[in-house]
């Protein structure tokens, strides 16, 4: 389906009436991360909003009402689906509100899959979870333990509100917000819509720290933007394939700062042998292969090994993120089995 009709709004001097298209073309345009497309009752409706004809109470009725018609009731699920979840998108985009947390985003969940997926909105999945990817060749990502979601959510949002961006060059907060955002949609605290949540969660959090958010690309870019996330969240070092947010940044710098990068899915697809990037695994002796040896456990043995050794060269090594060596770290400290002599840079580790 064609929505440039809603460039004719987005070029209007009204600033609201050009907010609302630019809403509206967002929330229709993340439906392409699942491969689903509204219904034209659905686009006549937004048109009707932003115009000012109706309010958002009169459009969740209206789209409400129609799948109780014959006409809505013929329309598959796929379908029913974008329309409710995009209203509810273009809602929440109108807000002005926002608080920086966890809550936040199972709010936001709820709030867009409550009409269609009630008994998962807003609610923990409570299983793990591999979804075949297309850029994969077929692999999956491996997504965050449900047993662990709780934890790592507020660990990394923590971690998140007590960073700072204030001595950050350009090239460095880019990199920092696609670690953060992309460390987020690994967890993966839902069952389903996780990608569409994130967006609006990332839409929402940009422009609270005074980003000029081009919205545009979440509505041209939303594939690529899960394929990248996909891409930043896996590896496969038997094949030479390492975790890359390469892609992930060129979609932050396109849309923050005016980038020209080409965001094309077909660059994301991994190669039948894989890809080299340099990064090498070794174990200095160390089992780190073991199936089901926790994480934490295979940091301590490589602490009790070299207690010098940098967290950049146990991510290398384990074959993980900075991020999750980081987690593995925290809950080592916590049960008290580790703790850091001096600084971060020139300091090392102590076992407990």
């Amino acid at each position: 389906m064609n929505f440039n009709e809603f460039e004719e709004y987005k070029k209007q001097s009204e600033p609201t009436q050009r907010q609302k298209a630019e809403n509206w073309a967002v929330a229709i345009g993340l439906q392409k991360v699942d491969d689903l497309t509204p219904s034209k009752y659905l686009i006549e409706t937004a048109k009707e909003n932003i115009e000012g004809k109706i309010d958002s109470s009169a459009v969740k009725e209206k789209i409400n009402s129609y799948y109780k018609t014959e006409e809505g009731k013929k329309q598959n699920f796929g379908t029913e689906q974008a329309d409710k979840v995009a209203m509810h998108i273009a809602e929440i985009l109108s807000e002005t509100s926002f608080t920086f947390s966890p809550a936040t985003l199972f709010s936001i969940h709820k709030r867009l899959f409550s009409d269609v997926l009630p008994k998962i909105a807003g609610k923990i999945r409570d299983y793990n979870i591999t979804k075949k990817e297309t850029v994969l060749l077929g692999d999956t990502v491996y997504y965050g333990s449900f047993l662990d979601i709780k934890e790592t959510l507020d660990y990394d949002f923590d971690r998140e509100k007590k960073f700072s961006y204030k001595e950050l060059n350009l090239k460095e907060k880019i990199e920092h917000i696609a670690e953060f955002i992309s460390g987020i949609w690994q967890i993966h605290p839902f069952a389903e819509g996780n990608t569409r949540t994130v967006a609006v969660f990332t839409i929402k959090y940009l422009k609270t720290m005074g980003f000029d958010v081009n919205n545009d690309f979440f509505e041209q870019n939303s594939k690529y933007f899960r394929d990248a996330l996909v891409r930043a969240n896996y590896q496969n070092l038997k094949r030479g394939i390492s975790y890359t947010k390469e892609f992930l940044n060129r979609f932050f710098e396109n849309m923050l700062f005016q980038g020209a990068n080409d965001l094309d899915s077909k660059y994301l697809i991994i190669s039948v042998e894989g890809e080299n990037d340099g990064v090498k695994q070794e174990n200095d002796g160390v089992n780190l292969k073991n199936v089901g040896v926790k994480t934490e456990d295979k940091v301590f043995a490589l602490i009790k090994e070299n207690n010098n050794i940098t967290i950049k060269e146990m991510a290398d090594k384990l074959g993980k993120s900075t991020r999750s060596i980081e987690r593995a770290i925290q809950k080592l400290k916590k049960n008290n089995k580790l703790i850091r002599i001096g600084s971060d840079k020139t300091g090392t580790w102590q076992i407990l």
